[in-house]
């Protein structure tokens, strides 16, 4: 029999929570293979919890009333339910538990539905490896087990515990400080340490030093839990009565976390000291940097603090390099884009745009090119604001607004370092845009970033910028546009059916009757029906047609339609293609590439 409740804190190891380290014990166990076949009874006197007598007259009130053994005795007051259950689970062949916060991960225990774990007497203590451990009353209940499998998504590992207990739990488990509590209570062997020179954090190795609190913790944890959920960013921001912690996770917010608004200013100091910034600074705007270290992963944070009316707001930037993938043949480019792309990537001069808003991919698509054509025998340089991911052999500046190393600045100067390859992390500014390509004009192949909707666009907004059009058809050699889809959660997939009145709004050219895909959302997808991204692309190559075009000023329609001609499939076009394929939802389609 395995008794939860008899696990320590100090044998577990430094840097797992209490529930998982709880969760592996009882998923590793075997079920018993011979469960309890003695009387109760038998069991209860060879322990010396009743005498025979007690025994005798627990029987005759049985028969009498028609009850069981167990109920009798205790109605008897010869025994209480904390006496027998051990000995009822031991019987019934599983784990019996004793609940208490450290054993309960309340991320874990939110994947089965406040109403559904009342009902069923049932709560969720830990997730382990796609198995999900749920105290329950009556652990048998086959019923039940199959009704959490089918709302959770994941395979039910049950183990049984008192059903007061399990009611006492979920009212605290639900609460929203029991989240916070729960999470500083389990983290107290959690570490943090600060490298002044290297700036660098050790999440595993703070106790060590002697320094840990509960918000210390907290820190920690959300740093954590970021990388478990893959969130990009996390959102730690002020209210009237709490302190709200969103993560973005495939370009979308999704709250995790609700922590009490007393503990908001700690939470924030603590922030800023691991960033390096003025914690007596409270009315402007402040950034800063960490380096940290988990599970021996290396993690960057860039960390942006903002004054509010209710208080101050940070924003975590998580800059995860074993998450992404620098190469261009995995970030899903179709056939016809991507050898183009890497013919003008293989250039010797000219400007090259990637376009799109913010989150769209078009650091990581940059970074992949430089990492396609750098060499011991090209010269690279790039400058950025900041710099998110350091490259080997490329060197990499950073602007400075305050200390004026502008992108203009900044580039000319890289001009005077003999470039082969010059990447400008964004064209934020006429001057900027006129040095750019300046330097395309030069002998160099210029490579940056536009904010336009599609590759048309960017050609437009450079015209805008003051950057003459003789220049642009002459130094232009291609723009990439680029937009990330979510995928459809699998797990909530369901077809239907879209009304024809959307599909003749956007002018759909396929079958009228077919079905597509989407997520009603569940557990896994966190409601949202969506898991994944992948990325859409449309490339415009300056071919001799458009240099005239664009010589021309001609109008953002028309260059549209020579797009066409060049038989290169446009974002919309791929994104219904995916939705077609049951890759993404028609809506997601529509919402990400259609444009009137």
């Amino acid at each position: 029999m395995t008794d939860v409740a008899t696990l320590d804190n100090a044998t577990a190891p430094e840097h797992l929570p209490l529930a998982e380290v709880a969760g592996a014990a009882i998923l590793s166990a075997e079920p018993a293979q011979h469960p309890g076949t003695g009387r109760l009874g038998e069991e209860l006197l060879r322990a010396g919890l009743i005498s025979e007598e007690q025994l005798e007259e627990a029987l005759r009130r049985q028969s009498a009333l028609g009850m069981r053994l167990g109920a009798a005795l205790v109605e008897l007051g010869f025994v209480t339910e904390e006496d027998i259950f051990p000995f009822v689970a031991q019987r019934l062949g599983v784990p019996c538990v004793q609940l208490r916060d450290g054993l309960v991960d309340p991320i874990a225990a939110r994947l089965l539905p406040r109403d559904k774990s009342e009902t069923l007497d049932a709560l969720a203590l830990f997730k382990v490896r796609g198995t999900l451990c749920i105290a329950m009353a009556d652990p048998l209940n086959l019923r039940s087990t199959d009704t959490i499998e089918r709302i959770t998504g994941l395979k039910v590992r049950p183990v049984v515990a008192h059903a007061k207990s399990i009611q006492r739990m979920i009212q605290r488990v639900y609460d929203e400080n029991f989240h916070v509590d729960a999470v500083t209570a389990d983290m107290e062997e959690s570490a943090v340490e600060i490298s002044e020179d290297a700036i660098q954090i050790d999440l595993h190795t703070l106790s060590e030093s002697g320094e840990s609190s509960p918000i210390v913790n907290l820190v920690n944890f959300l740093i954590m839990q970021s990388l478990r959920h893959k969130a990009s960013d996390i959102h730690i921001e002020p209210g009237r009565r709490h302190t709200t912690v969103r993560f973005r996770v495939d370009g979308q917010l999704r709250e995790v976390l609700r922590p009490r608004r007393d503990l908001h200013p700690a939470l924030i100091s603590r922030i800023k000291v691991i960033a390096k910034m003025d914690i007596a600074e409270h009315r402007l705007p402040q950034d800063g940097r960490v380096h940290v270290v988990v599970d021996r992963r290396e993690i960057d944070l860039r960390v942006s603090v903002l004054p509010t009316v209710l208080g101050e707001k940070a924003v975590i930037r998580v800059l995860d390099r074993q998450r992404l993938t620098f190469d261009l043949d995995k970030l899903g480019f179709s056939e016809q884009v991507l050898p183009q792309f890497k013919r003008l990537l293989a250039k010797p001069h000219g400007l090259l745009l990637v376009t799109g808003p913010t989150g769209s991919g078009k650091t990581t698509t940059l970074y992949s090119a430089i990492e396609l054509i750098k060499s011991i025998h090209t010269n690279i340089i790039t400058v950025e604001d900041p710099v998110e991911y350091q490259l080997e052999l490329i060197n990499q500046v950073m602007v400075d607004e305050g200390t004026t190393l502008t992108f203009p600045k900044a580039l000319r100067s890289i001009l005077r370092q003999d470039p082969d390859v010059v990447m400008v992390g964004e064209i934020r500014d006429p001057e900027t845009a006129n040095v750019a390509v300046q330097a395309a004009l030069t002998g160099h192949l210029v490579l940056s970033t536009l904010h336009t909707n599609d590759s048309s666009g960017a050609v437009v907004r450079l015209l805008d910028m003051g950057v003459a059009s003789y220049k642009v058809a002459a130094a232009l050699i291609g723009v990439l546009a680029q937009r990330l889809l979510r995928g459809v959660c699998p797990e909530c997939k369901t077809t239907h059916y879209p009304p024809r009145e959307l599909l003749d709004a956007i002018g759909y050219r396929g079958d009228r009757r077919r079905s597509f895909v989407r997520g009603q959302g569940c557990s896994r997808c966190h409601d949202t029906g969506c898991q994944g991204r992948r990325g859409i692309y449309e490339l415009l190559t300056c071919d001799g047609e458009m240099r005239r075009l664009i010589a021309q000023e001609a109008s953002l329609e028309t260059m549209r339609n020579h797009l066409k001609t060049q038989k290169m499939p446009n974002l919309f076009d791929q994104a219904v293609e995916l939705a077609e394929a049951g890759e993404t939802s028609l809506d997601e389609a529509i919402r990400v590439s259609f444009f009137e």
